[in-house]
This record gives C-alpha cells, sequence and structure tokens, in this order.
C-alpha cells in the first residue's frame, strides 16, 4: 500500500511536471507574439486584434495551467515564517493540515462556483467583443476549471507525500524535487 501511494505521488509530480514544462514554452510564444505586434504596428502600421487577443490567452494560460506545476516546486509565496527552517516532518505537517483545510476546499469551491459559469460561455460559445478577435473566451474560461483541477492534483500529491514522510517512508522527498529541477 505505502509504495503504491507513493508510486501515485511521483505520477502525479511527474504529470505536474510535464505540464509545466509544456506551458513554459507559452513565455516564449507570448514573448514572440508581443515583439511582432509591436514590430508591425511601430514599423509597418498594421495591428491585427486576435494577434493582441492571443497574448492576453497565452499570458492567462502560462500562470493557470502552470499553477500545479508552481506547487509542486514549491514556489508559491508562504505567509509561514517558521516553515523553511522546520524538520521535514514538522513541514509535513503544516503541508498536511494547510493542504487538507485550505487548498483541497479552495479547488473544490472554485470547481464549484465557476461550473456554471463556464458552461454558460459555453452554451453561447462565447466570442470576443470584436469581431477579428479570438472567438474562443469560452476556451479560456475553461481554463479556470483545469486550473482548479490541476492544483488539486498537485495537493493531492502533497498530501501523499505528506503522510509518506509522516510515516516515516518518504522523508526525501525535496532531494528528488531539487534532482527533478
Amino acid at each position: 500500500m505505502v509504495s503504491s501511494l507513493a508510486a501515485l505521488a511521483r505520477a502525479l509530480d511527474a504529470f505536474s511536471r510535464f505540464v509545466g514544462h509544456t506551458t513554459a514554452w507559452l513565455a516564449l510564444i507570448m514573448v514572440l507574439v508581443q515583439f511582432l505586434v509591436v514590430v508591425l504596428r511601430y514599423v509597418f502600421g498594421l495591428g491585427f486584434i486576435w494577434m493582441q487577443e492571443s497574448i492576453v490567452y497565452m499570458h492567462g494560460l502560462l500562470f493557470m495551467v502552470g499553477a500545479g506545476y508552481t506547487l509542486l516546486m514549491d514556489g508559491h509565496v508562504r505567509v509561514d515564517v517558521f516553515y523553511r527552517e522546520a524538520s521535514p516532518r514538522r513541514q509535513a505537517i503544516v503541508n498536511l493540515v494547510g493542504s487538507l483545510l485550505f487548498l483541497v476546499p479552495f479547488c473544490a469551491l472554485i470547481l464549484w462556483v465557476s461550473w456554471d459559469y463556464v458552461m454558460n460561455a459555453w452554451r453561447v460559445m462565447e466570442g470576443s467583443k470584436e469581431t477579428s478577435g479570438v472567438q474562443g473566451i469560452y476556451l479560456l474560461k475553461t481554463v479556470i476549471l483545469v486550473f482548479a483541477g490541476l492544483v488539486l492534483l498537485q495537493g493531492l500529491s502533497l498530501i501523499l507525500r505528506s503522510v509518506l514522510t509522516l510515516a516515516g517512508v518518504e522523508a526525501d522527498g525535496a532531494a528528488e524535487q531539487e534532482a527533478a529541477r
């Protein structure tokens, strides 16, 4: 049972790592598109609304889809000033309690509250107010659900790793994470 929990945590981590590394390419694409928009506008006097809107879409995707990966890499801001100096066992307790009391309910709330919002956008196939804009606002709104799902999956991995650490099984999870970076 313990080995299957550890395997599940590793699989969830690998999935988050894959999603994060893939999503990171959006930063480069976003910079290139922004550069192209500026050159087209100020050198050639051309402007394309769909290109400008695509930058907003990529920006939203970059942060929302990359949030689970950021949780994996422990990149979110922590308020707990004692966490860094704490023992791995105490860190596992903080992660477990924080995930169960705050992270999981927060993700569930986002899924619950945003479901109708996203479904309404799909019903009308909501698009840009601009005729030549990106006609996929419903897709962008779907990323809200993807965000909550990915963070929830990574939260499950964090819970599993915390339980394993508290059980004395996986005390070296931080070393694995550091090696994966």
